[in-house]
């Protein structure tokens, strides 16, 4: 089993959960907006390899979930439970795969790529984001309910005078003509608004505190405050 160090050595991401926002001043004495957000320790619970899964990729947990309410599935994938189906596997001679021996997780993602030394049971920490200056963060947006095409789209409307009676914020007309008589897929209308999984890409790291387990990122974080994020290091650069 790779100890924890080599494990952040090879580490692709780690999961945490946004604190909010803040200000701090840089070496030049220029006030700049940052999102704290507190990330890991995440245990890895499996590495997928090609010869058994055709892909290589590390599952990572984060964030203890009581056992009073995880279901028997969830504690049997970090831990092993006696079952028929294992006891009868272990007497076939199954080789069983490896349990991370923790407890079950809230929010379990896996993070595709070149999986290195990385075992089952290893942590990861922040101290994996020494000497990475740029970061991708994924998270769900506020959701905002049903909204019009004003505020889903920024339409900007019709006029306030001149004809236009009652219907200001309306869309306006989106039909065709009798040819093709119908509405194209993709038009912007009213609907669903935020709740959508975001990506905010080649953000900075400003900082890291390894002894309260932060990510001090400059910018803001889609999500509202206490929301899950994913946070990785970016490809946008060489």
């Amino acid at each position: 089993m790779a100890s924890d160090k080599q494990a952040n050595k090879q580490i692709i991401g780690i999961l945490g959960r946004k604190v909010g926002m803040t200000q701090v001043f840089d070496e030049a004495g220029v006030v700049v907006p940052v999102t704290v957000i507190q990330a890991g320790p995440c245990h890895v619970l499996q590495v997928r390899t090609p010869e058994t899964d055709g892909y290589s990729a590390v599952q990572v947990g984060y964030l203890d979930k009581p056992r009073r309410l995880a279901s028997r599935s969830e504690r049997g994938h970090v831990a092993k439970l006696d079952s028929k189906r294992s006891k009868s596997r272990s007497a076939a001679g199954v080789e069983l795969p490896a349990k991370a021996d923790c407890e079950p997780k809230r929010f379990v993602r896996e993070f595709r790529g070149q999986t290195g030394e990385m075992a089952v049971g290893s942590e990861v920490n922040v101290s994996a984001f020494e000497g990475i200056e740029r970061i991708d963060v994924i998270g769900t947006s506020k959701g905002r309910g049903f909204s019009g095409a004003m505020k889903r789209h920024n339409f900007k409307g019709q006029r306030a005078t001149h004809g236009v009676k009652k219907c200001h914020r309306a869309m306006g007309g989106t039909g065709c003509s009798a040819y093709p008589s119908r509405l194209f897929k993709g038009i912007k209308m009213p609907g669903q608004y935020g709740n959508a999984r975001c990506t905010v890409r080649n953000q900075k790291l400003v900082s890291i505190d390894a002894e309260n387990n932060l990510l001090v990122i400059r910018g803001a974080v889609p999500g509202p405050n206490g929301g899950f994020v994913i946070v990785q290091k970016t490809n946008k650069l060489k």
